[in-house]
């Protein structure tokens, strides 16, 4: 094995390229996976744009989920070995041939996918864990407002709080056919934002206990008057922007909690700790297919530039992946 790689580069002003890069090194309790496929993810262009730099020691590629096949393991690794198929969540590296992550961020890959479908799942599953079940509390029987619902993020958190006996699963989408989808998905209530008030339609519905936002900006009022007593909303992204004037009263009256949080600068043992939970409550349900990855398309690894285009451009319904190879 060379010293050398093949990964995305990107600079200042210039289009998304291949190139030659060092192939990293692995720690102790590291291991070497030879990337089959990655993920993309909006974080991609905000880092790319200069406004979300990868936490100290991380891998400056961009890429936050990949799956391939464990090529070196360090000398601490204790579960994974050299030919183990696996997909993980990572701080950064995912866009090139190879790239190291500690092994606690790992899941294997089951026999019932192939290693580009895994690569959809790890960032979407982690984020909707550690915001919905973590951060938010959720409890059987509660009901659940999820923003974007056909985005990686929302068509994931769909089908895992149908898993998980939400009882209404309300969730906005921007057309019909968008709508359509996450129905078929689980979701129990679609809500087209482009033609309906979804602050009044959850209202009448008798509002939501979780509130998993990545909109923000006017959507800030709106999740605290259709949130329930004793509600908790998440925001996890502020596509629309993130400084916003609020009447709070109603934080007050309904005991609400309002929150926020980021997956990528986590501990390791943090992010270990999210992926057993999914593991051991949700990795059944993907080894038996009751639980899908949701994929738009799959571009080359060259043609990340186009790839990164068509997210910005938004309309794809689920992830868009990157193969490499």
């Amino acid at each position: 094995m060379t010293d050398q790689m093949k990964a995305i580069v990107a600079k200042e002003g210039e289009a998304l390229k291949l190139a030659d890069v060092d192939r990293p090194e692995i720690g102790a309790h590291d291991v070497l996976v030879k990337v089959a496929a990655a993920g993309l993810n909006r974080a991609d262009l905000v880092q790319r744009a200069g406004k979300y730099p990868p936490p100290p020691g991380a891998s400056q590629i961009m890429g936050l989920e990949c799956a391939g096949t464990i090529v070196a393991v360090g000398e601490k690794v204790t579960r994974w070995k050299e030919g183990d198929r696996a997909c993980a969540l990572l701080a950064g590296g995912g866009y090139a041939e190879f790239c190291a992550v500690d092994e606690g961020s790992l899941l294997p890959v089951p026999e019932n996918l192939s290693l580009t479908e895994a690569a959809a799942l790890p960032e979407a599953m982690m984020t909707v864990y550690a915001n919905v079940f973590m951060r938010s509390a959720f409890k059987e029987g509660e009901s659940v407002l999820v923003h974007g619902g056909t985005s990686g993020i929302g068509s994931m958190a769909i089908q895992m709080l149908k898993e998980a006996g939400a009882a209404k699963i309300w969730t906005t989408a921007g057309s019909d056919e968008k709508c359509a989808a996450a129905k078929a998905l689980g979701a129990t209530h679609t809500i087209n934002y482009k033609t309906e008030d979804f602050e009044t339609v959850v209202k009448e519905g008798g509002g939501a206990d979780v509130i998993l936002d990545m909109v923000g900006g006017e959507y800030v009022q709106k999740n605290i008057s259709a949130a329930r007593v004793n509600g908790r909303i998440c925001n996890i992204a502020y596509l629309n922007g993130s400084k916003v004037e609020l009447d709070l009263i109603y934080l007050m009256v309904k005991r609400l909690i309002l929150t926020g949080t980021t997956l990528r600068a986590r501990s390791a043992e943090e992010k270990a700790e999210i992926r057993a939970a999914i593991e051991e409550r949700f990795w059944p349900k993907v080894a038996s297919g009751e639980i899908k990855p949701v994929i738009e398309k799959v571009y080359p690894i060259a043609e990340a530039e186009a790839a990164q285009a068509a997210m910005e451009k938004g309309g794809h319904i689920g992830k868009l992946l990157l193969e490499v190879g």
